[in-house]
């Protein structure tokens, strides 16, 4: 028989003091998170940058779409509310989660340590690397990025990414060219002012399939970066759930019709404005 001993006295009630102490700290967390909130306003208000290929971008009509904003979707309706989805330029897309602008950072953000320490992140929900588009004038004469570090050359980033810092660290040689959008930076190098541009996987493949000829584009990825839904701190009620939210979709087949949806098809180009 398995012994069953009483606490009693001073540890006892040392005991119970403990666990009705937690019990207070977990209802004071739930009281607090932003999936109460959510619940209670019957709205998710999602933050997000319209102009990643195929995260978030606009569609002919201005309407935001993309592998993100079907998530967000997906996410809502599990949680039986509203989606509100918050347009924010990138530079400022941080500070406007921490001043809950939005419940949610989903934006295909690269997970750092350095955003973390302002952040908590989800479990990465897609990992990517950086790659180099290159202007028309140097397909067959640029086959390997490490070509590309040199004085004589200009690469073009997107400020505030991990591209930007991926450029200066791999082709420190070279000169650069910051630009406030993808747009902007891509222009620079199909216009020849630039010779090349290092930014993610899958909007450099997108990019160049959409003008093949006017830029090349060199497949090979030489980082590794997991992307992953950003929360205020302190919140452990919302990261368990946007966790276990992403452990379903990935087990009922939902994430993977997503994901073949945008990354492994260009249907939808067709139906979205030229960056």
């Amino acid at each position: 028989m398995r012994r069953r001993e009483l606490l009693t006295g001073g540890a006892g009630l040392l005991l119970w003091g403990a666990l009705g102490g937690r019990a207070a700290l977990a209802q004071t967390l739930w009281e607090q998170s932003a999936l109460k909130q959510i619940l209670k306003r019957g709205e998710l208000r999602v933050g997000m940058e319209a102009g990643y290929m195929p995260f978030e971008m606009r569609d002919k009509s201005g309407k935001i779409v993309g592998f993100d904003v079907d998530l967000a979707r997906l996410m809502a309706r599990y949680m039986g509310v509203k989606l509100n989805l918050v347009n924010t330029q990138w530079d400022g897309i941080i500070p406007a989660l921490l001043t809950a602008k939005f419940d949610l950072l989903m934006s295909g953000m690269t997970i750092t340590p350095e955003r973390n320490l302002q952040v908590n992140f989800a479990d990465p929900y897609v990992s990517i690397g950086q790659t180099v588009l290159i202007r028309k004038g140097l397909i067959g004469t640029i086959s390997k990025r490490e070509q590309l570090d040199d004085a004589k050359y200009v690469i073009a980033t997107k400020l505030g990414t991990t591209g930007d810092i991926a450029a200066r660290k791999y082709f420190a040689k070279a000169r650069f060219k910051a630009f406030e959008t993808e747009a902007e930076a891509v222009l620079e190098v199909r216009n020849g002012r630039a010779d090349g541009f290092v930014y993610d996987l899958p909007f450099n493949t997108i990019y160049a399939g959409r003008y093949p000829g006017e830029v090349g584009f060199l497949n090979e990825t030489f980082t590794d970066e997991p992307i992953g839904w950003a929360i205020r701190k302190g919140d452990p009620d919302f990261l368990n759930w946007l966790n276990n939210f992403l452990r379903v979709i990935r087990a009922d087949g939902s994430y993977d019709a997503l994901y073949q949806k945008w990354f492994q098809s260009t249907a939808w180009l067709k139906t979205v404005n030229a960056q």
